[in-house]
Parts: structure tokens; C-alpha cells; sequence
């Protein structure tokens, strides 16, 4: 069957949103066949995209009621046997939760209440396909693993869509359409491909990734329509910032002039920043912990989870009503089930400004660093959250780190050089940056660097809604990939390298030297080859190998076949390993086999490297490496 729609997912740490399109009749026929739509990336085509709409989940709200609503929040509960099944439309005996009523569990069960999967997806130091959320709970209660929450809530949302679009019929069914999934821009490889293997579980069968900051960009397009073009023009830098509540994500995007069309190309991605909503509910959660404990309320592991929960509501109500000075929180007292035991307070407007605008945006210089602190020897399981949680150390260092990311890219005309990369216009997106007091201090903080760097204030765009602009424009994403409206250039996000092991003698309690061989440079397109010296590597055949992946977003220059012994503290990210075993092949298992190198970028946004042996054992015999690489389709 061919798609009849585009549908755009945000797999959010604090929500979930879908949005589609309908095909055009003639792209439905053709449907997943891109290949003469993948050039139609400019202002050239002046066909207009099909309107973008947004699914409401049916998801229930609390036991027994169920409504639709646009936002399914990314909490799963796994309730006790004796609250008996959590039914849907579509399910009467379903055991979980997801979405609202789950996420309202939090304050009284929190221990059955999964949440931030998304940000335990990207944690390597864990088995993301392990049972180990909700972290700590106690032995009776069932574990999941991060790849399971995700496919729930990608399940929940297929699952509201046949019952609200397709309503029976095949041709429209949610395993039939294109499904677009946007995913941070910085995730690593890993978490992209675990992404993939939790939609393919939901029972997506063609899915792409899509960069939520570019998914923005795309929502802001779809939303303003060719007004656009008087809003950028060829030299303009467009900051991305986008936090969530899980992530902080910086990106820029150039304008560029290319054959006499206005073309937008991603040039700079940020480092993976686990900071965003949650680190600042549990900010909250203490401050008022402070408060409690003043009064003699002593508050044991699961209130203080319970109270973070508490902090969230209380901060989201804050911020969407300035009319308010305070929020009451309210949680069950130690032992207690009933309203009449729980304890109370409240967050004043002046503790969340207090705790939120100096806490995680504090006035900075513009050649501020990210603080680190040595670590305990030994810590706690749980999410690798940045050091430093100042939100403005972060940008000033992504702008220091891309100062010369305009350097050599055809067609910009702009003005740049200094300390700092200079955007010229920015595009607020993710749900924390909903409070206005938030954006007021990133605001003000970015163009006082500009002005000490001597470049002008930058121009805010307007944002499309926070909560919903990601899912609309993964949905505008997948319509331009149909020739349908504007595409944005770039690439790979990062220069690519595999290590090579240097053949020294064995010396104790040294590792063996590494080198980093480039094989794919920065901004390597899809499909293309790149060309790697003919240089002859040995590779272990019948036994299992690991393969050294790293990433750089700073080294734009170093071409295919550059070799780096050695490299700058910052310079080269280490990616998680591939562990394979290569064939025999009729060769003894261990054996050492000359061989030289290919590396392409696939069509699906996969760097393959193949290491071709020099004497084959049969015709065009190689071994295959693969490594998600996508950052957009």
C-alpha cells in the first residue's frame, strides 16, 4: 500500500505530540520513491505544502475518564494489581497508563511511575534495553526498559491514530504512512538507532529522524509561510535554542545564496546537554524542601520524588499565568493515602524567578566555560546530568567552540569574526522556554556578548507554539521531502572517525596508542562516497571485535583519510563501540586480514564503512560497519 499522509512525531521528555499531512494524490502513489523530490531543496519550488494538522490523543486523565488532548505526556504507570485494568478505546484490559492520568500518578505512587525515558535512552553507561526504570523501585514492581517506554508511547500514539483517522480502513492505517520521529541533535548514534528499534516495535515500518532544533526551523516555515524570506536573507545565522525537559540543544543555521535562491544550511551543532525541565523541577522540589524541613517535616526517598512531580505543576502553572504570585503543593504524608495527611505549602513566584532565571540563566561573559567539579569515586545509578547547570555558560561556549563555522561555506555573504560565532536572528523552541523570564535573560545575556564582540543584537523570530512547533514540523519535514515546500541543508552534523590501533609492544598498564582516521568529513551529504587513500589496515576475522567510533563538530577541515594521533581535549567526542564478529570466510578464526577501507553516507543517513580485503576469498567479498549517523533525511 502507498502512504496517504506524512506524520510528524515529537518523542518528547516531558510530552508527546503527532501531527500530519495528507499527500498529495501523485507523492501518494510515489510514495517513499524521493529521489527526485531530495533535490527539490530551494525556494525554486513554489508549490505550496499541504496544511499541517494535530492529532488529539484519547489517552485517559484519571482512572476511569478518558479524554483527547494534544499533548500525550511521556509518563507510563504500572499500577498495582488491585486498581485493575487501565482501559482504552481500543484496549478494556490494558495493565498500564500512559499519558495524563500516569503523569498525576506521580504525586502519590511515584514509585510506579516511569518518566524522563528519553534521557535514558541516550545514558551509555546503562543496558538501554535493560528493566531499570522506575529507577529503584521496589522488587514487586515490574521494570521497564528506556526502549519500552519509548515504544509504549509511540504504540499509544498508532494506536490513536487508527481509532481517530484511519477508523478501520487499511489504506489509512498508522503502519502504512510515513512516519517522521525527531530526535535531540546531539543524541549520539546509539540513541538514534534505539530510537529506530522502538518505533519498528511500535509497528512503524518506515520511519525517518528528523533534528528537533531543524524541526523547528521547518514548523516556523510551514507557520509563516513566504514570509520567511523577509525575515532571513542571504548572511543571516539563526540560533536554534531549544530546551526542553530533558536537553538543552543548541543549533545554527546559515543563509545562504546559491544559483540566485535564498537556501538555509545547518552549520553547527551543540554538544549532548542533559540539562533542561527536569534538572529545574528537582531545583524547585529542593528549594521547598528547604521550606518543609524548616517547619519540622522530615520527607523520606519517594516524598521527594513525589515533591518533584509537585514542583512541575506548580512551575508550569507559575509560568503560563503571570497573574499568579504563588502555586500550592500538596503530597501524601509518610504512611498516609488520604487529602486529610497530606502535607502543604506553596512555590512563590519569587523562588521559581529566584531559582530558574538566576539558578540555571545567570549573567555571564561571553568567554564563560561550562564549571566542572571532580567526582565522587563512587556515585549512584542515575542520568549523567551536566555539571553546570547555567544555561549561559552552555551557549557561550557553543558560540566560542563554532566562532569560525562560516569560515569556507559557499554562498554566505555575512559578517562574522570575533570570539564568538554571531547569529543574527533567533528561534526560541521547547517547553522551558515558554517562561517569558527565561527568554527575557538568555535575550539579554546573548547580546550583551554581541556587543562587547562588536556585532549588533540579534532579531527574535516569531515561535509557532512551543509545545506543538516540533511535531508540526517534522510533519512539514516529511512534506518536503515530497518537493513540498522548503529543505534545509547539511549533512552530517560532525566529522566521523574510526580508530585505528597502533602496533606497538605490550606495555603494562598502558593501552596501545590510538589513532583517528577521518572517513566521513563534516556535512557529508546522503548517498554520496568519500574518497579514503588506498591505505592498507589489518582486520580480525572469526571472533568478536570492537570498532572505536568518534565525532567532531569542530574539525571542519580534515578531509577522508586524515589521520589524527593526537587531538585537543574537546576536539573529538568518543562514540558508544560496535561490537561485531567478521566472517571467516574460510580463514582460521583470529586471523589477521589486509585490507583498505571504503566509507559512504547512505541514502537512510548511515555511515557504512567497509573494509575490503586485499586477497579476497571470493568476488567483491568485504565486511560491512554501519553507524547511524542521521541528522536529518
Amino acid at each position: 500500500m502507498s502512504a496517504r499522509f506524512v506524520i510528524g512525531i515529537d518523542l518528547g521528555t516531558t510530552h508527546c505530540a503527532l501531527a500530519y499531512a495528507p499527500l498529495p494524490a501523485s507523492d501518494a502513489r510515489n510514495a517513499g520513491d524521493t529521489r527526485n523530490a531530495s533535490d527539490a531543496r530551494n525556494a525554486s519550488d513554489t508549490r505550496d505544502p499541504a496544511p499541517v494538522s494535530v492529532l488529539q490523543v484519547p489517552q485517559l486523565v484519571a482512572q476511569g475518564t478518558l479524554d483527547a488532548r494534544p499533548l500525550l505526556p511521556s509518563f507510563l504507570y504500572l499500577p498495582p494489581e488491585s486498581e485493575g485494568p487501565q482501559p482504552l478505546p481500543w484496549d478494556a484490559e490494558r495493565r498500564f497508563a500512559v499519558g495524563e492520568h500516569a503523569r498525576a500518578r506521580g504525586l502519590d505512587a511515584p514509585a510506579r511511575l516511569v518518566a524522563s525515558a528519553k534521557s535514558w535512552l541516550s545514558h551509555q553507561a546503562i543496558d538501554r534495553r535493560g528493566g531499570v526504570l522506575p529507577l529503584g523501585a521496589p522488587e514487586d514492581i515490574e521494570k521497564i526498559s528506556p526502549v519500552e517506554a519509548s515504544w509504549r508511547y509511540l504504540e499509544h500514539l498508532g494506536e490513536a491514530w487508527d481509532q481517530v483517522i484511519a477508523k478501520g480502513d487499511p489504506d489509512l492505517a498508522f503502519a502504512q504512512q510515513e512516519v517522521m520521529i525527531t530526535v535531540p541533535a546531539s543524541f549520539d548514534p546509539a540513541a538514534r538507532d534505539l530510537t529506530v528499534e522502538a518505533a519498528v516495535a511500535a509497528g512503524i515500518e518506515d520511519v525517518t529522524l528528523l533534528e528537533e532544533p531543524q524541526a523547528a526551523v521547518y514548523a516556523w516555515i510551514d507557520a509563516i509561510g513566504d514570509g520567511w524570506r523577509k525575515l532571513l536573507k542571504p548572511g543571516d545565522v539563526l540560533l536554534i535554542a531549544d530546551i526542553g525537559g530533558g536537553t538543552t540543544d543548541f543549533s545554527a543555521i546559515a543563509a545562504v545564496e546559491q544559483d540566485g535562491n535564498l537556501e538555509l544550511t545547518r552549520i553547527a551543532v551543540g554538544d549532548h546537554i542533559l540539562l533542561g525541565g527536569d534538572n529545574m523541577d528537582l531545583a524547585l522540589a529542593h528549594v521547598v524542601r528547604q521550606k518543609l524541613e524548616a517547619e519540622g517535616k522530615e520527607l523520606d526517598r519517594w516524598q521527594m520524588t513525589a515533591l518533584t512531580h509537585a514542583a512541575r505543576i506548580a512551575k508550569e502553572r507559575l509560568l503560563g499565568d503571570g497573574s499568579l504570585d504563588a502555586a500550592p503543593i500538596a503530597l501524601a504524608a509518610r504512611g498516609s493515602k488520604l487529602l486529610g495527611g497530606s502535607l502543604r505549602t506553596e512555590l512563590t513566584r519569587e523562588e521559581l524567578t529566584r531559582t530558574l532565571v538566576d539558578g540555571f540563566f545567570p549573567v555571564v561573559p561571553g568567554n564563560a566555560r561550562p564549571a566542572t567539579r571532580t567526582r565522587a569515586g563512587l556515585t549512584q545509578l542515575g542520568l549523567p546530568y551536566a555539571q553546570d547547570p547555567a544555561v549561559t555558560r552552555h551557549l557561550a561556549a557553543f558560540l566560542g567552540r563554532q566562532a569560525g563555522a562560516t569560515a569556507k561555506l559557499p554562498g554566505f555573504s555575512g559578517s562574522q569574526g570575533g570570539a564568538l560565532l554571531h547569529p543574527t536572528a533567533i528561534l526560541f523552541n521547547g517547553g522551558v522556554l515558554k517562561g517569558e523570564p527565561l527568554r527575557e535573560r538568555l535575550l539579554a545575556t546573548l547580546n550583551e556578548w554581541l556587543a562587547a564582540d562588536g556585532a549588533p543584537p540579534v532579531r527574535v523570530l516569531p515561535a509557532a507554539d512551543l509545545d506543538l512547533a516540533v511535531a508540526r514540523g517534522a510533519a512539514a519535514y516529511g512534506l518536503s521531502r515530497h518537493g513540498r515546500g522548503l529543505r534545509i541543508r547539511g549533512g552530517t552534523a560532525r566529522a566521523y572517525y574510526v580508530g585505528i590501533e597502533d602496533a606497538v609492544p605490550a606495555v603494562p598498564g598502558l593501552e596501545p596508542p590510538i589513532t583517528a582516521l577521518c572517513v566521513a568529513p563534516f556535512g557529508m551529504e546522503e548517498g554520496t562516497e568519500a574518497n579514503l587513500p588506498p591505505q592498507e589496515l589489518m582486520v580480525v576475522v572469526g571472533e568478536p571485535v570492537h570498532f572505536r567510533f568518534f565525532g567532531s563538530s569542530v574539525r571542519r577541515d580534515d578531509q577522508p583519510g586524515t589521520e589524527l594521533p593526537r587531538w585537543k581535549p574537546g576536539e573529538l567526542e568518543e562514540l558508544s563501540p560496535i561490537e561485531v564478529t567478521l566472517p571467516a570466510e574460510g580463514r582460521p578464526e583470529g586471523d589477521v586480514v589486509p585490507v583498505h577501507l571504503h566509507a559512504s553516507i547512505t541514502e537512510i543517513g548511515t555511515l557504512l564503512l567497509e573494509a575490503i580485503p586485499t586477497s579476497p576469498q571470493k568476488p567483491n567479498e568485504r565486511w560491512r560497519v554501519e553507524l547511524s549517523v542521521r541528522s536529518e533525511a
